[in-house]
């Protein structure tokens, strides 16, 4: 059985400061919130590695990207940190056919704004109230196996209006204890790459310990993947369906260098 091979990238930030709400983090996540998520999503089709942002080439050497099928995503405060050489990287990947799975504060890294074309602003408060996620395309394979609905005791709120394209396919929408919605959970096709943003998951709260969520970005992972990943190439150039008898111009000159791999 062929392995789809996923890379979890994490800050590993929140985990390793200091004060109360960081000892809060490091009860549920004491390794760092990347490899909690690579033990809970273990599956013997599933090679996991976790990687963060402390590590050489931020976690990502350009061996390790081009080995990866599904490339999970959790950033929050040092969005600013992550070079614009390996964002250039990833998404050259992703529209390749790399899958790309963003969570929770994820909306606002450059990976996703980058892919996305737009700011991927949206509301918040944080103040631990309930959150509650309705599945609303139940026939879509991320949804599979997940109840019409489930609470999350406590959460982060998200609400709208969140700033991302309309071309994505709306799989989850949260209601808040406080009376905001959201669209918590969106896939996204960006060229041969899927992506899938998905919005609970605060450091300080339990909610990746959850059934459902890992339920969820396992259904996500496998849908992400790939059947395979495209190598960069030239466009080609088909032969014409009739025949062409208009002068070409440029027949004289060298145009070899208007001509890339893309």
């Amino acid at each position: 059985m062929k392995k789809i091979k996923v890379t979890i990238w994490n800050e590993l930030l929140h985990e390793r400061g200091e004060g109360k709400v960081a000892d809060a983090i490091r009860k549920f996540y004491p390794d760092g919130i990347h490899a909690y998520l690579k033990e809970a999503l273990a599956a013997d089709d599933l090679e996991i590695r976790a990687v963060s942002l402390d590590q050489p080439a931020q976690g990502l050497p350009d061996e390790l990207l081009n080995d990866t099928d599904v490339l999970m995503w959790w950033g929050h405060v040092a969005h600013d940190k992550v070079c614009d050489e390996l964002v250039a990287k990833i998404a050259e990947r992703v529209r390749y056919g790399m899958g790309l799975i963003v969570l929770h504060s994820g909306h606002l890294s450059k990976i996703f704004r980058t892919l996305m074309g737009t700011r991927c602003r949206l509301h918040w408060r944080e103040c631990g109230e309930k959150e509650r996620l309705w599945v609303v395309a139940p026939e879509h394979p991320v949804a599979k196996g997940i109840p019409e609905t489930f609470v999350i005791p406590n959460s982060e709120m998200y609400g709208e209006r969140f700033d991302i394209p309309d071309d994505g396919k709306i799989v989850f929408m949260s209601w808040y204890e406080g009376g905001n919605v959201f669209r918590s959970g969106v896939a996204f096709q960006r060229d041969s790459g899927k992506i899938f943003y998905f919005s609970p998951g605060h450091e300080a709260y339990p909610i990746y310990h959850d059934s459902n969520i890992q339920k969820i970005l396992a259904n996500a992972i496998r849908w992400a993947a790939p059947a395979e990943i495209l190598a960069p190439r030239v466009t080609p150039q088909p032969e014409p369906a009739e025949p062409i008898t208009t002068p070409n111009p440029l027949k004289a000159l060298d145009t070899s260098a208007l001509h890339k791999t893309v």
